[in-house]
């Protein structure tokens, strides 16, 4: 059983990508036992000086768009994720939507509460 789990954001720039990031930084925030993953700065390390951490604890991938660039760039870093979630499938199941990559409206946040739910139980169920 793990102590931590590491949340892996999406860092694109599509509206889902925002709900991606803010969702995550608020399980981070409302949860001691959550860290979470600069994608940025783990695909940027070609030296793999960040190895070492990303194996400390589970990752839960969370995808922004159906292109799945968390997973891809973790896999070329022969790091496995413990959980992917894709922020577009969920929200296919909702009447809402996010539509700008730079501001959340009210339905975005709506979108963020949606997929902070999908963490928090993913988060449970792993540790």
């Amino acid at each position: 059983m793990a102590d931590k789990i590491a949340l892996a954001p999406c860092n694109g720039m599509s509206p889902n990508g925002l709900v991606s990031r803010v969702a995550v930084g608020d399980c981070r925030s409302e949860n001691e036992n959550v860290i979470s993953i600069c994608m940025g700065s783990t695909s940027a390390d070609i030296e793999g000086k960040n190895d070492e951490m990303l194996k400390k604890y589970p990752i839960v991938a969370v995808n922004g768009c159906p292109n799945g660039c968390v997973n891809k760039i973790l896999k070329n870093k022969g790091i496995d994720v413990a959980e992917t979630i894709a922020v577009n499938e969920i929200l296919d199941d909702f009447e809402v939507s996010a539509k700008d990559p730079f501001r959340l409206d009210d339905e975005a946040e709506e979108c963020v509460k949606i997929i902070r739910e999908k963490l928090n139980k993913t988060i449970d169920e792993i540790l």
